[in-house]
This record gives C-alpha cells, structure tokens and sequence, in this order.
C-alpha cells in the first residue's frame, strides 16, 4: 500500500479480528459478558472495603487500588473492542488514540507498582507482625500507594508523548484491536530505534524492580512461615499469600509475554491474544482470587449480601 503524506493521517483503523467475519458476533458476545464481569466483580471489592470497617487495614486499601486499576484498565479498551467486534472496520481519531494508550500504559504500569508493594505489605505482616503498624502506617501505606501511581502516570505521559511525536505516514491501518504502542508504532515513517531501546529498558525495570521487591519479600516469607511452631498458622500465612501470588503470576506471566517478546515472533493474531490475556486476565480473575481464598473478604461479602437481602425483605 502506498505511504499517504503525514498531514493526510488524522485518524486510525483499527482492524480487530477482521480476517474471522464469521467469528465476530460470538466474539462480541464473550467479551461483553467479560467487561459486564469484571465491572459488577471489582465495583464490589471497592464498595465492600469502602464499607466495611474492619476492611479499612493496608492489606485490603491495597486491594482496593488493585480494582480501581483493573476497573480503568478494562474500561480504557473494552469499549473500544466492543465497537470493533460489532462493525468490520472502525476508525479512531489520533487523540482518542493517544489517550486509549495513555490510561493503557497508566494503569498497566500502576498495577506493577502496587503488587510489590502489596507483597511488601504481606512480608511486613508476617515476618514482623508486632512491628507491624509502625513500619506499615498510614504514612507508609499512602507513600507506596501514591509512588505506584505517580509512576504508572510517569511510564505513561513519556512513553506516549514520544510515540505520538514521530510522523505517521501511513497505512493508518492497526492490525490490533485497540491502540498499544507496538502495533501503533509500525505505522511510523521514522528512526525508532532510540525508543525501542528505551521501551524495552523501562519495560524490563518495570516488571523487574517490583517483581525483585516480590521475590525477595516472598523468600522472607517462605522462612518465616517454615519457622512457624503451629500448623494452623502457617495455613493462615500461606492463604493471605495465594490471592497475590496468584494475581502476580497471572499479570507478570501475561505481561512478560506481551512485551517482552521478539519484535517478528509471533503472528499478529497470537499477539492479539497475547494482549486481550495480558489486560482481561487480571481484573477477570482477581475479584474471584480475592474473594474466594480470603476468608475475610468471604465473610465481608455474605454480610453485604445480608444487608441487601434484608433491605429487600423490608
């Protein structure tokens, strides 16, 4: 296909799984049930803990944010997969683009964050559980917090405002269902190799320094649970670890494989897959992870459901 001239390009196409028509409407309607899933799951998480007073210790304020993120991560661009599974091509504008990649980057990058800190919370808890609420205070709870934030919003406005700043000559066709910035970055008519190299080096620090902050606090961990003189604590310990651990494999595994993966390695159909595991997996599951093995969050959630049972009863 002929290169347009730069000025020609004002918006993009976005092509989703347009080489499978005849898939589209059963694809539509799995992934509609998926979005109408992981809104209802994790609204209920932060309603719950908003709630709950009992609810209101670093442990679950961190589980908030978590939904929070994995709400903003779906809505940025489950809306927009929707419209492409529902037409064969649709068009978006260079600024809509631009901010689906943004919010994409800002929660990504913000989800990273918080789960080292949630396993340095986990490590805090268990290995030093009298010195517990001094080294896990509020001043340190909203610390991490705001530093998980401030860095996806960081990781976001540079990764995005470079993308944006190269010239796009077109094709203005995305072989993607949404605007990450691989596929994006294909359609430039410019040098990236700087910024490649840059996205690649920050992707690794990325995912690397929280998960070393996880690995080293889980290691802490595993000893002082093996230290532990009573069956039933180490049960106690280990089931307040499974929910993230579970959450951290999930993410980094389908993370890792999305952007950490050779630039020609697999067919643009596998990377799309690839992508839907990485941003749909996590706020699918976690509410299910956190709910389910937490006996806490089960308790807290029958009680909920009481209280809007009795309300209807009255």
């Amino acid at each position: 296909m002929k290169r347009q001239n730069q000025s020609s390009v004002v918006e993009f196409i976005l092509l989703g799984f347009s080489n499978f028509p005849e898939l589209q409407k059963q694809l539509f309607g799995v992934f509609l049930v998926i979005y109408l899933v992981i809104l209802v799951g994790n609204a209920i998480i932060i309603v719950i803990i908003c709630l709950e007073q009992s609810l209101h210790s670093p442990m679950y304020l961190f589980l908030q944010n978590l939904s929070v993120v994995d709400l903003g991560f779906s809505a940025a661009i489950m809306p927009q997969i929707l419209v492409v599974l529902s037409t064969k091509k649709t068009t978006i504008t260079f600024s809509g683009c631009f901010v689906q990649m943004y919010f994409l980057l800002l929660f990504g990058g913000t989800e990273y964050f918080l789960l080292g800190a949630m396993a340095y919370d986990r490590f805090a808890a268990i290995c030093h559980p009298l010195r517990y609420p001094v080294i896990m205070n509020n001043s340190v709870f909203m610390k991490l917090v705001m530093f998980s934030w401030v860095s996806g919003v960081t990781v976001a406005t540079v990764q995005t405002t470079w993308v944006f700043s190269f010239p796009f000559c077109g094709p203005s066709e995305i072989n993607h269902l949404f605007c990450e910035t691989p596929p994006v970055l294909e359609l430039t008519c410019a040098d990236t190799f700087l910024f490649e190299i840059y996205a690649f080096t920050g992707t690794i620090l990325i995912i690397v320094v929280p998960f070393l902050l996880i690995l080293l606090s889980y290691i802490r961990i595993l000893f002082a649970i093996l230290k532990m003189p009573l069956t039933t604590g180490r049960q106690k310990a280990f089931s307040t670890c499974a929910s993230h651990l579970t959450s951290v494999t999930l993410f980094y595994g389908a993370g890792s494989l999305t952007y950490l993966q050779p630039k020609s390695g697999y067919s643009p159909e596998t990377k799309k897959l690839m992508s839907l595991a990485y941003t749909l997996l996590t706020p699918l599951l976690n509410p299910l992870i956190y709910t389910l093995q937490n006996s806490e969050m089960k308790r807290a959630l029958m009680k909920f459901w009481r209280r809007k049972v009795d309300l209807h009863t009255f």
